[in-house]
């Protein structure tokens, strides 16, 4: 029997309601944050041990990370609130009562996320049509701090250079030896003379600035800061890696935005990095590149879902400045994704089609898989970021005629017209590239020899740095590869991608008769799973000059050995590459 103490008069509990399902929500986000912390701490305990295995399985474990902390918060809400579903006149009350407890919060804009998350999932509403979330920020983060400052200033002029740059070493408590610190001061010093040329005046403002926190990726912590001389401001960053004997030494010195931009690329695997406060370290990184997209940083941080949040309140926030439509991507149209672009705003929306053309034989579930599949895996540099997004509602206006003509042929089963608007039931969206076979073309119109070289060299690097993170590419036609502004190919056609442990690569075996070398079709048998690389010789560049200066960098991808040697480095639990710049 309940006491009379126990029993809650029902007013009562209706009004303080709102504040219980606040508290409720935020302590979901909270151990969601709390986890987050914790694998980056983790991070560097297995960087310092050079577990490298373990670092890829916990990168694979924090992608998912967010989504089953929304899935315990809602479970946890419903239990203890039943009617926070069913009774939607609660939630402007809940949402007013969320903001008064992020007043001191020191994630307010990812607890933000976290409730839209929650709320549209108890709701079971269409993002776009739900006013009771987060659609602009309530809680401002700007000069938003933790207890200990996200950056350190240090000063050259009252230690020295190198004694600063040592102190800036040790400052971070690696457990691990250095091989030779005097080498690497000498060598950092050496390379920051290049960008500060003698007769280069030491001002009086000359100081360090280093984000507190090291980045951790694959085999690689990185230093994050910039040197402030006067007028002049230089991001870097330096790489610390292990050798064989777990010490650690300076791998190079990145300066420049341009080299930022690039190890913070969107196709590269995000960082660990342990931030208090998340939007401090941001704004940090928006002084070193004011170029990128404050979305893409989060995203490069770890913190993806904050990172869609903030891409698509900048894409309706575009639509609202911009009058340009959107349109066929160009390039070849491929068999399964019907791809789109509005040529103002950098990015491509890729739709999967409702029917593939043979010889496609997959299902939409596989290519989900396939995209899954890159998400979750290192993208070495070389694979590009996807944002998936479920219901997307864009003006109807906005849409080529012969663009919705063909979205209505295509992809039926993924649009629906609500009013002035189309709904997009599943869509990924990625940074816009130019397609690689457009690009070869332009060179050679151009006569531009070099430029032809460079790309020819650089597509068949991306094969193979794919190949050495575990990944064998299938369909590697130009079409599928893309240009980044920083000239780096990028591989972006999923459907046919498998790990490379999963191939079989053989050579073709030679003819018996002359009837069967004349065939035109395959002579040997060919099984699910079987690649012969003496073919890719027909089909990767077809242009006999392209085809000369491909080879004469990577012919050794037609031998099957290849790709066998690549196989035995996967399955010994190796990765290539230092440090995945």
């Amino acid at each position: 029997m309940t006491s009379a103490a126990q029993v809650v008069p029902l007013h009562e509990r209706r009004s303080s309601l709102p504040q219980d399902v606040a508290r409720c929500i935020l302590a979901g986000f909270d151990k969601h944050y709390r986890l987050f912390r914790a694998a980056a701490i983790k991070a560097k305990e297995l960087y310092e041990l050079a577990d490298w295995a373990e670092m890829r399985r916990l990168a694979r474990g924090r992608i998912q990370m967010y989504d089953l902390r929304v899935e315990e918060a809602v479970r946890a809400l419903l239990d203890r609130f039943p009617e926070a579903e069913v009774d939607e006149a609660l939630w402007p009350a809940i949402k007013l009562a969320y903001i008064g407890l992020l007043h001191e919060h020191r994630q307010p804009e990812c607890a933000e996320t976290f409730y839209n998350s929650v709320a549209c999932a108890v709701l079971h509403r269409r993002h776009y049509h739900n006013e009771f979330i987060f659609w602009r920020p309530a809680v401002a983060t700007e000069h938003l701090e933790g207890d200990t400052p996200s950056y350190a200033c240090c000063y050259p002029l009252v230690g020295g250079l190198r004694q600063t740059l040592l102190d800036i070493a040790n400052s971070f408590a690696l457990k691990n030896p250095w091989e030779n610190p005097r080498r690497d001061l000498r060598n950092v010093v050496h390379a920051l003379r290049q960008h500060f040329p003698r007769p280069a005046r030491a001002h009086p403002d000359l100081q360090v600035q280093v984000l507190r926190s090291l980045f951790f990726r694959n085999k690689g912590a990185y230093v994050v800061g910039r040197i402030i001389n006067g007028h002049h401001e230089v991001p870097f960053a330096v790489p610390i890696l292990q050798n064989g004997r777990g010490e650690l030494y300076a791998d190079t010195l990145l300066m420049g935005e341009d080299q930022l931009l690039v190890l913070f690329s969107f196709a590269r695997a995000y960082f660990f990095v342990d931030m208090e406060a998340p939007a401090a370290f941001i704004s940090f990184l928006r002084w070193l590149m004011p170029k990128k997209p404050r979305a893409e940083l989060y995203m490069a941080v770890g913190l993806a879902k904050q990172g869609k949040t903030l891409f698509y309140r900048d894409l309706h926030y575009h639509l609202k400045h911009s009058t340009d439509r959107f349109a066929a991507a160009p390039g070849i149209k491929g068999m399964v994704m019907l791809v789109f672009t509005l040529p103002s705003f950098p990015y491509v929306f890729k739709l999967i089609r409702d029917r593939f053309a043979p010889p496609k034989e997959i299902d939409r579930e596989t290519v989900m898989e396939k995209y899954l599949m890159v998400k979750l895996h290192d993208r070495v540099g070389r694979m590009a970021d996807t944002l998936e997004y479920s219901r997307v509602a864009l003006p109807l206006s906005r849409f080529e005629p012969e663009l919705l003509e063909e979205l209505k042929a295509e992809c039926a089963s993924l649009i629906e017209f609500d009013g002035e608007e189309i709904v997009i039931g599943h869509v990924y969206i990625e940074r816009r590239m130019e397609p690689l076979n457009l690009y070869v073309d332009d060179c050679k119109r151009a006569g531009d020899e070099e430029s032809l070289r460079s790309a020819l060299r650089e597509y068949g690097q991306a094969i193979k740095e794919l190949a050495g993170a575990g990944i064998f590419p299938g369909d590697m036609l130009l079409k599928n590869f893309g240009v980044t502004r920083h000239d780096r190919v990028v591989f972006y056609d999923y459907d046919e991608i498998q790990p490379i442990t999963d191939v079989h690569f053989l050579r073709i075996p030679a003819a018996r008769s002359y009837e069967e070398e004349l065939s035109a079709e395959p002579y040997w048998r060919v099984g699910e799973h079987d690649v012969f690389p003496e073919q890719f010789d027909h089909f990767l560049v077809s242009e006999p000059r392209a085809r000369e200066l491909f080879y004469e960098y990577h012919r050794d991808l037609l031998d099957p050995a290849f790709w066998r040697a690549k196989q035995d480095i996967v399955r010994s639990g190796e990765q290539e590459g230092r440090c995945g710049r």
